[in-house]
């Protein structure tokens, strides 16, 4: 038997000189991480370089970081930033945007894809895969964290989060196990289906389609359209999947060009140079990670600091009143 959870877990995993350090970011590490060694692992069937490799990795890395913000600050959190603009670059005061780390990991790949000249299908279906572990990996760092929350529960899972009253729906771990889930069902794909762009269609679309139902029992706190900003988003995303999903058949009976005819075939040349530099971005990248906290973490002083004495002290963690924005 088993009854409600009372959440009482620290998300900061330590602090070094003066820097918290998150479960969060810690997902978001592992996350990459195994991209990165997923991609190392398949880049002679990818037809990648070693320097090609690492050169995605840290491109889907920094897009992600980038275009995750970029959702969090505009979408969730603009009432904040508007008024804190120097805290935009602030990433140790607020997480990443699951939508946005979608957006920014699609550029980031579209981009390598053009300058590159390889074939965008093929490397979308391959990093769809790490991409869902990745974002099931975050969204266990979110509850670690207590810091996105389902409606009130009286079900017998129900959490007790620390910034939450009554008992509520356990929503990020209903929606990691889904993405993890993702994982094998996509890995299976890839084997039935060798159609480009076959894998990347079913994860827009399962991803959104299936997170729809998943956040009914989220409770948003912004909203667009008359719902949560997430959901709205959701919606658009789903629908993109359909198209994709058209798009894929199509080709599959032959009436649309698959376009990854110019990934077979090609020799790989040879590395001119060491991978120091590469390798030293990539260990400092996925470092930087582990400061990330969960998105809302808006006032880390007055949230933690009575079990981390001395953040109130720490130009890092500014005790910004929030309350008093609009």
């Amino acid at each position: 038997m088993f009854g409600p959870f009372v959440h009482d877990i620290d998300p900061i995993i330590a602090e070094v000189g003066g820097v918290c350090l998150w479960w969060y970011g810690l997902g978001y590490s592992l996350g990459f991480l195994h991209l990165h060694l997923f991609l190392r692992s398949r880049r002679f069937q990818l037809r990648l370089t070693a320097r090609e490799v690492y050169t995605l990795s840290l491109s889907t890395l920094v897009g992600v970081l980038i275009g995750a913000r970029l959702i969090e600050v505009v979408f969730d959190e603009w009432p904040f930033y508007r008024a804190h603009p120097e805290l935009i670059p602030a990433y140790w005061l607020g997480g990443l945007a699951s939508h946005g780390v979608l957006l920014g990991a699609a550029v980031a790949v579209i981009a390598f894809a053009w300058l590159s000249r390889k074939p965008l299908l093929v490397l979308v279906d391959a990093i769809v895969i790490p991409g869902a572990f990745l974002m099931g990996m975050g969204r266990l760092g979110n509850f670690i964290d207590g810091q996105i929350v389902g409606s009130l529960t009286d079900a017998p899972w129900g959490v007790l989060f620390p910034y939450a009253d009554g008992f509520r729906h356990p929503v990020v771990l209903y929606d990691g196990l889904k993405n993890l889930l993702l994982v094998p069902y996509l890995l299976r794909v890839r084997k039935t289906d060798p159609t480009p762009g076959a894998v990347a269609a079913r994860f827009v679309f399962w991803y959104a389609f299936l997170r729809i139902f998943i956040d009914l029992f989220r409770d948003y706190p912004t909203h667009r359209l008359a719902l949560g900003t997430g959901q709205t988003l959701n919606i658009v995303m789903a629908a993109l999947g359909v198209v994709l999903l058209i798009r894929s058949r199509l080709r599959r009976q032959g009436r649309l060009r698959s376009g990854s005819a110019a990934l077979f075939g090609v020799e790989l040349p040879p590395e001119k140079a060491p991978l120091l530099l590469q390798k030293v971005v990539l260990v400092v990248l996925l470092a930087f990670c582990l400061t990330l906290p969960s998105n809302w973490t808006q006032n880390v002083p007055e949230r933690y600091g009575d079990r981390h004495p001395g953040l109130e002290h720490s130009w890092l963690y500014p005790d910004i009143d929030t309350a008093a924005d609009p």
